[in-house]
């Protein structure tokens, strides 16, 4: 087998980063690592995309029973030592972890279609409030038009104003709107032109709350009650 035919070693190199390639897969692809730089450097980009969500989730260390149910359900193999998981950021394995399960499990969950080979180039983005609780899930298809926002947990919105979300982009430029979230559940939001032209310069997103729907031009008038990474997923 061909591991190097580029939509090949990208979908290993995705499965890798998130931990999901397993057994024998993984040894052949640790010794591809190890002989090829090409390889190197695809796992190391898709590493790249996954630490902006990983940084959004805080630190955590869950239970012995949580791992193991992880495990079973992440890779079908046998729960590795407690010491092993210890050489990890408990951050960033949390970020992995939560990508893998919404990836690998629950595609549909960001408006992304199952696929046994690739996923859809998307934008994603992963908001937290003030306490670092992860609160809404964002994502779009790279060359789509409608953003899909599902909220993890409920939005504390006033009667008579609404929760506006807001790119940032990377260079510190101007935040812009992009379309207002509910407070509970999932909704659709119509975007003023392809994610690519609106967010392959935006590196977080974030919400405030408004007393009506920004327009294109305003600025947000206060502070964001959530905020969170945004990142390319290709």
């Amino acid at each position: 087998m061909n591991y190097l035919l580029p939509e090949r070693l990208e979908r290993l190199a995705r499965e890798y980063a998130l931990g999901t390639l397993a057994g024998p897969a993984r040894r052949r692809f640790e010794r591809l690592l190890r002989e090829t730089p090409a390889a190197a450097r695809a796992v190391g980009a898709w590493q790249e995309r996954l630490n902006g969500l990983a940084g959004a989730v805080p630190a955590m260390q869950p239970g012995d029973s949580v791992w193991r149910s992880l495990e079973q359900r992440l890779f079908a193999a046998p729960a590795a030592p407690r010491r092993l998981w210890g050489l990890f950021s408990a951050g960033a394995l949390a970020g992995a972890l939560l990508c893998a399960v919404l990836l690998r499990l629950q595609p549909d969950l960001i408006g992304l279609e199952p696929s046994r080979d690739a996923l859809p180039q998307s934008y994603v983005g992963l908001l937290t409030d003030s306490a670092g609780k992860p609160t809404v899930l964002a994502s779009s298809r790279r060359h789509g038009r409608v953003m899909t926002v599902k909220l993890l947990q409920p939005v504390d919105i006033p009667a008579g104003s609404v929760a506006q979300l807001w790119a940032l982009p990377r260079d510190g430029g101007a935040a812009f709107p992009v379309g207002v979230v509910p407070g509970s559940g999932s909704a659709t939001v119509a975007l003023a032109d392809t994610s690519e032209k609106l967010f392959f310069d935006v590196s977080r997103l974030a919400v405030s709350i408004e007393a009506a729907p920004a327009k294109p031009g305003d600025k947000p008038s206060g502070e964001f009650v959530l905020s969170g990474h945004c990142v390319k997923l290709w």
